[in-house]
């Protein structure tokens, strides 16, 4: 494909998931949590406590960033501060059942939304063609594996 196709498909994928991300955002309506509130939330409900580098290495923020975001949840009571477990000189960062609650409640509009505009806007065959684009646009947000260290072929041994 030519640079200015890539370049083209590059900006025009970049509008689009802006203004998908402003849809979805707009569909939780009460939530009123910015998207870096929702992305730590988030990332605390599917991997646990966490410190704030913790959280600020994963969200791809500095430090300084990541406590300004935690300190508006913990004073909305959605996050809560515990030691942590092992080094007394750290603090982990867990989601309370409030901030559980608030992000189901938000993700379940989102998905309601969705799928309502899946529906009522698209037809059969665009669904199926959008659901097939799905694991090509997980490959762009997912960081590259490394590549298998082993050669390719039959190895010894192997039958």
């Amino acid at each position: 494909m030519p640079r200015a196709d890539r370049a083209r498909t590059a900006d025009e994928l970049t509008t689009l998931v802006a203004q998908l991300g402003r849809r979805l955002r707009a569909a939780s309506g009460g939530a009123e949590l910015t998207p870096s509130q929702q992305s730590v939330m988030g990332r605390l409900e599917r991997e646990g406590p966490a410190t704030t580098a913790a959280l600020a290495r994963g969200e791809l923020v500095r430090p300084q960033s990541m406590r300004m975001t935690l300190a508006a949840l913990e004073e909305r009571g959605l996050v809560a501060r515990a030691p942590h477990a092992t080094d007394g000189r750290l603090v982990v960062f867990s989601l309370t059942a409030e901030g559980a609650d608030l992000l189901g409640s938000g993700r379940t509009a989102r998905r309601g939304w969705l799928a309502d505009a899946l529906d009522s806007r698209l037809t059969p065959d665009e669904h199926r063609a959008l659901a097939c684009a799905l694991p090509l646009l997980r490959r762009l947000v997912e960081p590259p594996r490394p590549p298998d260290p082993r050669p390719e072929g039959p190895q010894h041994g192997d039958a």
